[in-house]
């Protein structure tokens, strides 16, 4: 008697579920693999950001620390970022004309930030970087000796121009007002006297090469400005202190 044939089994319709809990693991399992890998990277990431935090000036006691701020005071060309234009003597470098703008736009961010433009102004020219010192900031009429009061500013102007080697003139103007006193019988005296009072104070506040330094009064003969008027005859009065160019230095005597 034969066997009855067992009836067949229904297919399984719910195998796929095995092979995506198998996808999920691995997918798991892939995660957790990256974020190991990411956690150990982490440290490396933390030590190049707090390295770029040191090297823009940010504290390194903070993460959220507002970077250093250089200190507001004197204003000079940072040292490292001059063009040395000839060896080095006794520590410091002859500025050429890269030097000397550099130097000129530091002087008047001062000057604008103190509201000294009035006292001061500088400007270039071939003999160099030209300083000048108004008479109305520095000194009292028909005097030479310099106002205790522009002390400050006098040695905010000598500190930009310490660094060179080059060689100063400074060098002594006055309007075409006739002047006769004991002590100044004309403007010629006047002139040369307040240039000297402000080479001494140079070489008294300043790290400056007497050596290097001269001193030359003009009277009323090298004008700036038009002497026929009261505008005129202020820019006239005054005291320049010239840094002198290669150029400039070579015409001296």
């Amino acid at each position: 008697m034969a066997r009855k044939k067992e009836p067949e089994k229904e297919p399984n319709h719910e195998r796929w579920l095995v092979s995506y809990a198998d996808f999920i693991t691995l997918l798991f399992a892939v995660f957790v693999t990256l974020y190991a890998m990411s956690q150990s990277d982490k440290k490396k990431v933390e030590e190049v950001m707090q390295s770029l935090r040191e090297s823009f000036g940010y504290s390194t006691s903070s993460p959220a620390s507002k970077p250093a701020v250089i200190e507001s005071g004197t204003i000079s060309v940072i040292p490292s970022m001059r063009k040395i234009t000839q060896v080095p003597r006794h520590g410091k470098s002859r500025g050429g004309e890269q030097d000397f703008k550099n130097t000129k736009a530091s002087i008047e961010a001062y000057l604008m930030k103190a509201g000294a433009m009035g006292k001061v102004t500088v400007s270039i020219t071939q003999r160099g970087l030209v300083v000048s010192l108004k008479e109305a900031g520095f000194f009292d009429s028909a005097s030479a000796t310099l106002r205790p009061s522009s002390y400050t500013l006098l040695n905010d102007v000598i500190s930009s121009l310490s660094s060179y080697s080059n060689s100063i003139r400074v060098e002594g103007h006055t309007d075409n007002e006739p002047i006769s006193s004991r002590a100044f019988p004309s403007n010629w005296e006047l002139s040369t006297a307040r240039a000297t009072s402000v080479l001494q104070y140079l070489i008294r506040n300043g790290d400056f090469d007497p050596a290097s330094i001269s001193a030359a009064g003009y009277g009323e003969y090298r004008p700036v400005a038009d002497n026929d008027t009261e505008e005129g005859r202020q820019k006239n009065r005054r005291v320049d202190i010239v840094l002198l160019s290669e150029q400039g230095q070579r015409n001296e005597p």
